[in-house]
């Protein structure tokens, strides 16, 4: 989906060479299907777009923009989007590694954009309501998992980066998705980054 008919056309003809993925028509779009949407920012039209995603029945996104500022950050979480690539850098080779990751559950964001939204969870998470916040907490392995699930690292590297045993990082994904009632990897990212967690 785009904003224009021929970033449309743009981004199938890039994708539909590549047998990694597989181009969905309207009528077959399921949960997993990752919706890719393709816009100048990540505005309110942008915003449009995947609802109107989510509406087919696409549960997992990833957004192409020229640029995006601390808002749109803010809106890509609000909005739970699994990965964000800017146009620059949307090769062919990208788009599928971002595609297949978010189909995995991870969640991918350019590393310079890491740090900003980060930074932004953070001012957001000061103006919750301290006793609120307190008690629904991440423990601090919690949030070292979610923040590397965040740059798009896979179990075993998470494991690997944090000497734990593949078993642990894969229970405390259990356990936040389970303790806030969420759907799947990305869907922890973008809760803990909205709610100030990491």
């Amino acid at each position: 989906m785009a904003s224009d008919p021929i970033s449309e056309a743009g981004i199938v003809a890039a994708l539909k060479k590549r047998a990694e993925v597989w181009i969905a028509a309207d009528d077959h779009i399921a949960a997993q299907t990752v919706a890719v949407v393709v816009a100048e920012g990540m505005d309110e039209e942008a915003a449009s777009l995947l609802r109107s995603a989510r509406a087919k029945g696409s549960r997992r996104a990833v957004v192409v923009v020229s640029e995006v500022d601390d808002e749109g950050l803010l809106r890509a979480v609000d909005c739970e989007v699994g990965g964000l690539v800017r146009r620059r850098e949307a090769t062919a080779d990208r788009l599928v590694q971002v595609i297949s990751s978010v189909a995995r559950g991870a969640g991918v964001v350019p590393p310079d954009l890491l740090g900003r939204l980060l930074r932004l969870s953070h001012l957001r998470g000061r103006t919750q309501d301290p006793g609120e916040a307190r008690m629904h907490r991440l423990t601090r392995r919690e949030e070292e998992v979610l923040k590397l699930v965040a740059v798009g690292l896979d179990t075993r590297e998470i494991a690997e980066r944090l000497a734990y045993s593949e078993r642990t990082v894969k229970n405390d994904l259990a356990a936040v998705t389970d303790r806030f009632h969420l759907r799947n990897r990305s869907h922890a990212v973008a809760y803990a980054i909205r709610e100030g967690f990491i």
